[in-house]
């Protein structure tokens, strides 16, 4: 297995292998993610309709993108593998409010009240249709995702994108993303625990 790529945001910095490419240091839930739409320079419309879950993913994929480019068959041959401890709590408290406070449900809420939409929309961007799945682990465990990425790799997929998605509306939000290939290299899988205690600054 091979670490390819990896990026990093929070309320604080944007950061693509360890390099600061965006600032935001923002207290407000989401203004942070539209700072780093505008300072990246980003044209995606249906960015602003997304959930903040979608949203940091959206962000940390788009950092990602020049490294797709060198990969083949990555529309079969590449499985999405994401976790959180949330689920889409943010968005399902919101969803409640809308019609048990507003006696108004938000279909564009309720389309988001599920964490795998995340993996839909950076599915649906890139044209890929392999296979995507979101799990809820109790915090980010390395060898849970390395164990995940080589069942994919045992079924046949060439590459694995991971992230840890925590947009939760406290001061932790985050969202770790990795791109990791099918390959005969050794690969550290506590590499992945140093890199986001280093974005964490633990």
């Amino acid at each position: 297995m091979k670490l390819i790529a990896h990026s990093y945001l929070n309320r604080k910095a944007a950061f693509l292998n360890g390099v600061k490419v965006a600032h935001a240091d923002s207290e407000q839930p989401n203004d942070f993610l539209k700072t780093y739409y505008r300072e990246l320079t980003i044209d995606y419309p249906k960015f602003h309709k997304m959930d903040a879950l979608s949203k940091s993913a959206f962000i940390s994929d788009y950092l990602l993108e020049p490294f797709y480019a060198d990969l083949v068959d990555l529309e079969n041959k590449l499985q999405l593998v994401f976790a959180n401890n949330d689920s889409s709590k943010q968005t399902d408290l919101k969803y409640i409010e809308s019609y048990e406070i507003n006696n108004n449900p938000s279909p564009s809420l309720f389309v988001y009240t599920l964490p795998n939409i995340l993996t839909g929309e950076i599915s649906i961007k890139h044209k890929w249709y392999g296979e995507n799945c979101f799990f809820i682990q109790p915090a980010f465990d390395a060898q849970f995702f390395a164990d995940q990425a080589m069942f994919s790799f045992l079924r046949g997929n060439d590459y694995c994108l991971c992230g840890w998605v925590e947009m939760n509306g406290s001061e932790n939000e985050e969202c770790f993303l990795f791109l990791l290939e099918k390959s005969a290299d050794t690969f550290e899988i506590e590499q992945l625990t140093t890199l986001l205690k280093s974005y964490r600054n633990e």
